[in-house]
């Protein structure tokens, strides 16, 4: 065995040592310290320098001690109730295990010289007790603690007790202890509830006697409460007064952002009031993070969609263009091919509206009215500032689309949405637009159609034999042997919904020299069809299809977003 080190490496030293740091970014960090207590670990992870997983383990390093991923971790119920929830909290500490039989608890903490917190679980422990301790990130630790504690008070509970007690209406504003006041817990239960269903969005809608709240999950709105209307008027300032709205105002609406650390992580809530006859109609858009940039493996695509993206992707200059409807998840496809280029031999460059989801390295703008900046007028100014890859929010008129192919011949590459059916619809919009035939051919690289299905839930499907009329669906002989496909059931895993989770249906359609021939000539849809037909081109429907047969996703669900009825 190795005898110990006398002296510990500095943090720092070995995060160079280990080339995850560099000496500019050090040497940044440690200015930083010098304006604030806090430690050079955390002042790395606030500066975005390296991941809480990065720093853990090279802790692990300097101080010679086990760490621990938690998001892998069993956590024992009985070493739970030993630790109070309000001392787990504040001293960033989660009880792992407890050994009867040796008394020992094993404890995850953020800090090993937060010689307090050990000492306060000591004494609630006993000091028979032998504590043992392991490393983890401190966003990992306050994520298990939500999860394993609950919440601080459910929301039956919060109702019953503002339905006893009365609301203390002038309080809703104040700055002190937040957790006193029954309605802000009761806002911050719904949004902790919200963020762990994993919901897209939340709506508040009055109606003339009660209050309805409605989550949108894997894009179908689903009731969760309906509230006694009086608790309305108090909820709506709570809302308005965290996102920055006007309490005052409730006749015109409202746009407002909020940003929440929800199960240990930073989540941004995208806020709007709309006045109806009952009153103020809230609806806040869930931006988080963790689930906003996805790895491009991770998105679900089929292996020859991948490769296809990736070969697209690779070609340096030319725009490419993702289209479908609102909530087709085209800004998540975007963000992962973005993620997926992005380092620091390239300057990124986006123009938004507005920026859905922060990335380090990637310049990002927000289209703002008030200070004039469209997106015409932001490509230009973008074109300035010596980018190599320029990404724009969506292109709605001639000017956006002539700067954008602008910047495409001028030896960018170009990624821009935008809305038509389809990928072959794509071409035509942009000749109805005004984009000119021989702009168009030679500066596209790729046209990207998708939809979002869900996903069956794989505890409960259950397979079935297709009937006659889904054969047809399916394209398959209905004297041959039925398919199996799957249909949803519903169990407690999917919240009986018999889905969980989505995935992307694509068209992908690369833009070759014959292809743009066919373009430069105008020629007719069915044309164009044809011939990437010939290149292995797979329709909305096709790809659907191919994920109905896999078990991916159930016939029904595939109808539901795509257009199946060419096909009967």
């Amino acid at each position: 065995m190795n005898a110990p080190h006398l002296h510990r490496r500095p943090l720092g030293q070995i995060l160079l040592d280990q080339g995850i740091l560099s000496e500019d970014q050090l040497r940044i960090a440690l200015l930083e310290q010098m304006k604030s207590d806090l430690p050079i670990g955390k002042l790395l992870v606030i500066l975005g320098f390296v991941s809480e997983t990065t720093l853990r383990d090279a802790l692990s390093e300097n101080l010679g001690k086990a760490c621990i991923d938690l998001s892998r971790a069993v956590v024992d119920p009985m070493a739970l109730k030993l630790v109070p929830r309000q001392i787990a909290k504040r001293h960033h500490l989660l009880a792992l295990d407890y050994d009867q039989e040796r008394q020992q608890l094993t404890l995850a903490v953020a800090d090993t010289n937060d010689l307090v917190g050990l000492d306060r679980v000591r004494s609630l422990v006993g000091e028979q007790v032998r504590i043992d301790t392991l490393l983890a990130g401190e966003s990992e630790i306050d994520r298990a603690i939500d999860q394993y504690y609950g919440h601080e008070l459910s929301i039956d509970g919060i109702l019953k007790e503002i339905e006893t007690g009365e609301i203390d209406w002038h309080s809703l504003q104040t700055v002190g202890d937040e957790y006193s006041q029954p309605v802000v817990r009761l806002i911050d239960a719904i949004l902790t509830d919200a963020v762990k269903r994993e919901v897209s969005d939340i709506h508040f809608e009055p109606e003339s006697s009660f209050l309805r709240i409605r989550y949108r999950l894997d894009g179908i709105l689903r009731q969760i409460r309906a509230l006694h209307k009086s608790y309305w008027p108090a909820m709506a300032v709570r809302i308005k007064v965290i996102s920055g709205m006007n309490i005052a105002e409730t006749r015109a609406p409202q746009d407002g952002h909020l940003a929440l650390s929800v199960s240990g992580r930073p989540v941004d809530f995208r806020v709007s009031s709309q006045p109806t006859i009952h009153g103020e109609n809230i609806v806040l858009r869930v931006l988080d993070r963790q689930k906003g940039i996805v790895p491009l493996e991770q998105l679900g695509l089929t292996e020859d969609h991948l490769a296809q993206l990736k070969l697209m992707i690779a070609r340096p200059e030319g725009i490419i263009l993702v289209t479908g409807p609102t909530g087709s998840g085209k800004t998540t496809s975007l963000y992962s091919v973005l993620n997926h280029i992005n380092s620091e031999r390239i300057h990124i460059m986006t123009l938004e509206d507005p920026v859905e989801y922060p990335m380090p390295l990637v310049r990002q703008t927000a289209v703002a009215e008030a200070a004039k900046l469209d997106f015409a007028n932001g490509i230009r100014s973008m074109m300035r500032q010596d980018p190599d890859v320029i990404l724009v929010g969506e292109i709605r008129d001639a000017a956006t689309a002539e700067m954008a192919f602008r910047a495409a011949m001028t030896g960018h590459q170009v990624f821009a949405t935008l809305h038509s059916n389809s990928a072959v619809g794509a071409i035509p919009r942009l000749l109805d637009i005004g984009v000119t035939p021989d702009i168009l051919s030679g500066n596209v690289i790729g046209i990207i159609a998708q939809r979002l299905v869900r996903r069956l839930c794989v505890h409960c499907k259950a397979p079935a034999r297709a009937d006659a009329q889904e054969c047809r669906l399916l394209g398959q002989e209905p004297q041959a042997e039925a398919p199996r496909i799957y249909r949803p059931v519903g169990c407690e895993h999917c919240n009986f919904l018999g889905y969980k989770g989505r995935l992307a249906v694509m068209e992908l359609l690369r833009v070759d020299r014959e292809l743009d021939d066919l373009i430069a000539c105008q020629a007719t849809r069915s044309e164009i069809l044809a011939h990437a037909r010939t290149r292995g081109f797979r329709s909305l429907a096709e790809d659907g299809i191919q994920r109905v047969l896999a078990g991916a996703t159930s016939l029904e669900e595939l109808g539901r977003v795509v257009d199946l009825t060419d096909r009967m």
